[in-house]
């Protein structure tokens, strides 16, 4: 395999690989992901905007991509960084190559590294800046690339839908709002499958435009970044509380959590994948789920804020749920709706369709 690209971390390592899908030069925040199927829908999860996604398991591609499995209809990461590529499908399916689908969308790949190390080193140090170039450029011109690149603080401006739509079912019996930070598709199919009409608004939809659309809920969706860059959705969330029923997901959760004065803080390398194992403290029941955060709440800070700890992470204790029972009000951390993933978490969209019923 002859070498064309390289990826230089911002501690100066350097990781020589084959370039796939574009062949533009991207700086971006590098994290790792542990999920052996599903690269289509990490690749069209807003949640992953601004960074570059090295895959632990070593094949990808092997499927194709389909045109019914997209998660949005934005190509989201910066770039994608896998050990083999596979350019040759073998599934019924297919209607194009994940390299295609990069080529198309404008996203860098390498292939050929050693993911092994590289997710070690991640692991070991912490998430950091990259950047996925030319071979011929030099460590030291690669490492004044990622400096002065500034780090964008307005990706769920760009991934938010720019008006409202709507996504209606058969026999519906429940009219749920979804605040747009960058939500997946399958969240939309899930509320739907659950008997809810939803109108999807754009994220910094005011709390009165919101509340006169007359819904029974109001859901908040996944997105990326920092929560603290959005204070406008902190600031609808704190006006429509104990007005109607909420559920948040991943940057929803976090986004619940801050209106209610909790505070936020981000992970050494974040949870990226579909094993993490997940204690509900109230049942004692695990439940293996799918992740994608870098952000996570401070458990400490949550006391005096009126809400409860309903779920922690197996592996570091860390929060994934809470609730105001008095508000109807609760979230979680990972992802109940993650296709392809794990499906205990499922009942969770039955809970929010519990509390609308009871109003």
């Amino acid at each position: 395999m002859e070498y064309n690209r390289k990826l230089v971390l911002e501690d100066g390592s350097e990781y020589m690989g084959t370039g796939f899908g574009s062949d533009k030069t991207a700086v971006c925040e590098i994290v790792f992901n542990t999920s052996m199927t599903g690269y289509q829908e990490i690749v069209s999860d807003p949640s992953y905007t601004d960074q570059g996604i090295v895959m632990s398991y070593p094949l990808i591609g092997n499927y194709g991509i389909t045109d019914e499995d997209f998660e949005s209809r934005m190509i989201s990461p910066s770039a994608f960084i896998v050990r083999d590529i596979n350019d040759n499908p073998s599934n019924f399916r297919w209607a194009k190559t994940l390299p295609e689908l990069m080529e198309e969308s404008g996203v860098p790949g390498i292939c050929g590294v050693d993911t092994r190390r590289l997710v070690r080193s991640i692991r070991d140090k912490g998430s950091g800046r990259c950047v996925i170039t030319d071979i011929d450029v030099s460590a030291e011109e690669a490492l004044e690339l990622i400096k002065g690149t500034p780090v964008p603080h307005d990706a769920v401006r760009r991934c938010s839908c720019r008006k409202k739509w709507y996504s209606r079912t058969s026999n519906p019996r429940f009219n749920v709002a979804a605040i747009d930070c960058g939500m997946k598709t399958n969240i939309v199919r899930m509320l739907n499958r659950n008997h809810c009409n939803v109108t999807v608004v754009p994220y910094d939809t005011s709390a009165e435009e919101i509340l006169s659309l007359g819904p029974d809920g109001v859901f908040i969706s996944n997105g990326p970044g920092d929560p603290c860059d959005v204070p406008e959705v902190i600031e609808t969330l704190r006006t429509l509380r104990n007005k109607v029923p909420m559920f948040g997901i991943c940057l929803g959760h976090q986004l619940l959590a801050l209106s209610y004065g909790a505070k936020t803080y981000k992970l050494k390398f974040g949870h990226r994948g579909g094993n993490h194992p997940v204690r509900d403290i109230r049942t004692g029941r695990i439940e293996i789920t799918s992740q994608n955060h870098s952000y996570a709440v401070d458990g400490c800070s949550l006391e005096g804020t009126g809400l409860k700890i309903s779920h922690v992470n197996v592996l570091d204790d860390t929060v994934e749920g809470v609730y105001n029972e008095a508000d109807s009000v609760f979230s979680v951390q990972y992802h109940p709706e993650s296709a392809p993933g794990p499906q205990d978490s499922g009942y969770l969209f039955a809970e929010f369709t519990e509390l609308m019923k009871k109003g």
